[in-house]
């Protein structure tokens, strides 16, 4: 399944909003992969990431 998540985390002093289409497959396992990616590349913690949408887009193509 393919899952839309939109949300905001803190860059510095501000708010940064997102939006990710991520793979996976239920909604759990697709925040954990936003969680980490976000994680990895702005070395934010989890805690200052704010989900505020999860939506699921369909079936992808592979599964």
């Amino acid at each position: 399944m393919i899952f839309l998540i939109r949300g905001e985390f803190r860059m510095g002093r501000l708010m940064q909003k997102f939006s990710k289409e991520v793979s996976a497959n239920n909604e759990k396992n697709a925040l954990e992969k936003v969680y980490a990616d976000l994680g990895s590349k702005h070395k934010v913690k989890r805690r200052f990431i704010k989900i505020e949408e999860v939506k699921e887009l369909g079936e992808g193509k592979n599964e």
